[in-house]
């Protein structure tokens, strides 16, 4: 006897315990047989403990079982079936979240972890998931609010029964539906997890492009909401290189009187560790102009400097966004930096005093704290 269960993260196939407990199972499967759980959300994601779902409210606090839907308000729950050898040993034990002792309705909950002998002997194990073990550890990586529930939707989008082995009651035929309801999705302020309705026509290359743009762009809005981005859109800004292996000696002034030769440089900041100051040996350098920044990548890359060979890429970070943001806010310093350009752009910073300031040109050779190097 088995139950799928498309979720909104992949495929779980729950195998029910049918001999050992007849009412749960027989309630999970004709709630799913009449589309109860479509587009039911996983309310609760405790990491490595349990994801639990079942109530149409999406608060905890609703839910019918298929004896109250069939015979009526003093039907509403029914009585626990815990058996002592079915026991929350792995991870994918299916059970009744019951709302205390024989008052067990739709909602239910999924292991995310093993050996949580705290819910054994109290809860009505009454399946396990046989197959999408990939899907629990995606629930279980959700970040999650202060009330355990996803940032981002989770929900049971279909359910299809694999085998049935109760004949359906007269009562429940009017509760059948024709079809599967319409996907419902947020209206509040939650993000809606990837969906695509089993009738999209479009081509798979075009839903899966489709697809990871929605995720990503998803994923950039939690990372808004968390702090870990400063704004959901941020991109790296095309004129900021990234220089790594560079010598533990060799400080920004080298860095701007070396990278000046292609151009005009706004920014140019060495990581740190933040306890002791010593280089972490990469920077991040800005130049005024894509061009200016485009040429430096292709001149400067394995180039020799304090005796180390650097290698440059183009930025992939916001780390120059973070330090705008900080200081500016989302306006990121544009009046600052208008303010600049009226007078004739930012000034920079003067060579340390016995440096060489190079000049354009392949084969020169430049100074430095720890001997010399030369340029391409």
């Amino acid at each position: 006897m088995a139950v799928l269960l498309e979720t909104s993260k992949g495929d779980i196939v729950v195998d029910l315990f049918t001999e050992e407990c007849p009412l749960a199972s027989r309630n999970f499967v004709k709630l799913c047989k009449i589309k109860y759980y479509n587009n039911v959300l996983f309310h609760n994601v405790q990491q490595n403990f349990i994801a639990q779902s079942g109530d149409p409210t999406g608060t905890g606090t609703g839910g019918d079982s298929v004896y109250g839907i069939m015979y009526g308000e003093q039907a509403h729950f029914f009585e626990d079936e815990i058996r002592p050898h079915l026991r929350h040993k792995k991870k994918g034990m299916v059970a009744m979240a019951g709302a205390g002792e024989d008052r067990n309705a739709s909602q239910f909950y999924i292991t995310l972890g093993k050996d949580l002998d705290s819910l054994d002997e109290k809860h009505t194990i009454f399946g396990e998931v046989s197959e999408g073990l990939e899907v629990l550890d995606a629930i279980n990586e959700a970040i999650c609010d202060a009330n355990g529930r996803p940032l981002q939707n989770i929900r049971i989008r279909h359910t299809i029964l694999l085998d049935d082995p109760f004949p359906d009651p007269p009562q429940l035929a009017d509760h059948i539906p024709e079809g599967s309801p319409e996907p419902v999705y947020a209206t509040d302020d939650r993000l809606e997890d990837d969906w695509v309705p089993q009738e999209d026509g479009r081509s798979i290359e075009e839903i899966e492009r489709e697809t990871r743009q929605r995720e990503a762009e998803n994923r950039a809005v939690v990372l808004e909401m968390i702090g870990d981005l400063p704004e959901a859109d941020a991109k790296p800004p095309s004129n900021m290189l990234f220089v790594c292996k560079l010598n533990p000696v060799t400080t920004e002034e080298d860095l701007e009187i070396i990278f000046s030769r292609f151009g005009n440089i706004t920014s140019c900041d060495i990581i740190r560790d933040w306890k002791t100051g010593d280089s972490l040996c990469y920077a991040f350098i800005g130049f005024d102009s894509d061009q200016a920044c485009e040429e430096a990548y292709f001149k400067m890359n394995n180039c020799l400097i304090d005796d180390r060979r650097i290698k440059v890429d183009f930025s992939q970070s916001v780390h120059h966004l973070w330090k705008q943001f900080r200081r500016h806010g989302k306006a990121g310093g544009a009046e600052e930096a208008a303010a600049a350009a009226e007078q004739g752009g930012q000034e920079k910073r003067p060579a340390a005093p016995g440096r060489l300031e190079l000049k354009p040109g392949a084969g020169q050779v430049y100074a430095g704290p720890a001997g010399t190097g030369t340029c391409p």
